[in-house]
């Protein structure tokens, strides 16, 4: 532990992030925008995510200035873009950062960022060099033509060398153009015309188009089937603005597919083909060195960046933005504090005041004389039904209600109920009880 030197925390945050930029330097990548923030200070801060990982970014007002989306120019959250970044580490925080130099939509875009990453590592690999070309033949005798059957293309280069040397045969080896197929259809025909023999060289292409037209002389698979070719092969895709991977891993050339047949067709000497070999060798030799100075300007230039005051001056002003926001958070939840602290002490005083408990305690008070109301006149109702139940049954077993019937009760002077006869004697004195009155009567 005595031996060895004990770091920082800042030294450690500026050892990653110099290893960082120095490392990976520029990038490009795509990704859905999230947590999107556009501070007072014009700058930008936001997240790049895809479905397992994100990454936060920040892109200074000197460099979003100029991003122009299909959309607007002011990104949103959920859009998906293309950027060019540099890969950097925020210190303070030692957050892992990128520093957005370049935005644009995803798509087209897209499209151009995996032809220049496929084209750096097809020349990265070699594919493109001047050792790998083979020169075309001194005399053709036979052509042949990669391409679609119905297309434009194939017509203007039959006409071409009708026109120019009416001897030279053309067979054509049909193939898509255009379209997911089209990559394996072209891969096919080079390598049925190589296992053939049959001509001095090969004419690939097609007509103009858009970027995803001509995307099948794009793709890595072809670039191979032209690389691995043992015959010649012409590359003749597009227009002459137009450039392909396959013109450059071809061993020649032709900005149009009637160029490629005056290729072939010419009259030219040897010279004039050396010359033209001289010429594409010293283009790609001088694009070699422009890449390498570009490199190592970059590279100087990044290392003049670590020391640039403009730098020191945006992670200050990155500082003040963070700063900034989270001084307007806090404020922000201290006045929700401060209006929301009497309503709570109101609701804490309402919650213990005697006045709530004595409207409890009416409330009880009332209910309680309600249900006792209530009680006495369900026992009244109760009672009066069971003395009605009384009288009712009284009534049935009266005898005043079998008089009422017709009938009559008789009583001898010892007001005795006589049910017999023999109960009876000459000359007693009786009683009749009627329902209406009563007759006093002697016995014969």
């Amino acid at each position: 532990m005595s031996q060895q030197h004990i770091l920082q925390i800042s030294e450690l945050t500026k050892k990653v992030r110099f290893i960082l930029e120095s490392e990976l330097n520029t990038v490009w990548l795509t990704g859905e925008i999230s947590n999107f923030i556009a501070a007072s200070s014009g700058h930008w801060y936001l997240s790049l995510k895809d479905a397992k990982s994100q990454v936060k970014c920040a892109m200074f007002k000197g460099n979003n200035r100029r991003v122009r989306l299909n959309t607007d120019a002011t990104p949103s959250n959920g859009q998906q873009v293309l950027v060019r970044a540099k890969v950097s580490l925020y210190e303070p925080r030692g957050d892992f950062q990128l520093i957005i130099e370049h935005m644009e939509d995803a798509g087209t875009g897209l499209l151009r960022q995996q032809y220049e990453q496929l084209k750096n590592k097809l020349n990265t690999q070699g594919f493109f060099d001047l050792s790998h070309k083979k020169s075309l033949p001194a005399h053709i005798h036979c052509v042949g033509i990669v391409t679609s059957p119905t297309g434009a293309a194939v017509k203007d280069i039959l006409t071409v060398l009708k026109r120019r040397n009416p001897n030279i045969k053309a067979i054509i080896y049909p193939s898509l153009v255009q379209g997911e197929q089209a990559k394996s259809d072209i891969c096919y025909a080079i390598e049925v015309a190589n296992k053939r023999n049959e001509c001095d060289v090969l004419i690939v292409g097609r007509g103009g188009g858009s970027l995803e037209d001509l995307w099948p002389f794009n793709e890595e698979s072809v670039v191979h089937a032209i690389h691995a070719s043992a015959l010649p092969i012409i590359s003749a895709v597009g227009h002459e603005i137009d450039t392909t991977l396959s013109d450059y891993v071809a061993d020649l050339r032709a900005a149009t597919p009637s160029a490629g047949a005056e290729l072939v067709s010419t009259d030219s000497d040897e010279r004039l083909n050396h010359i033209i070999m001289l010429k594409q060798r010293l283009i790609k030799t001088q694009q070699s060195k422009l890449v390498l100075l570009h490199n190592e300007n970059n590279y100087l230039q990044h290392r003049l960046s670590q020391v640039h005051p403009e730098q020191q001056l945006q992670l200050q002003q990155q500082k003040c933005d963070e700063l900034s926001l989270r001084l307007k958070q806090a404020m922000k939840r201290n006045i929700v504090q401060i209006k929301t602290k009497p309503i709570q002490l109101s609701q804490r005083l309402l919650s213990q005041s005697p006045i709530k408990a004595l409207q409890r305690q009416h409330q009880q008070v009332v209910l309680n004389q309600h249900r006792f109301t209530q009680a006495i006149q369900n026992t009244l109702q109760h009672k009066g039904d069971n003395f009605v139940s009384l009288i009712e049954q009284l009534q049935l077993v009266s005898p005043l209600a079998t008089i009422a019937r017709g009938y009559s009760v008789t009583r001898n002077d010892k007001n005795e109920v006589i049910t017999e006869v023999e109960q009876l004697s000459r000359n007693e004195n009786i009683s009749v009880q009627l329902s209406n009155g009563k007759i006093n009567a002697k016995v014969i």
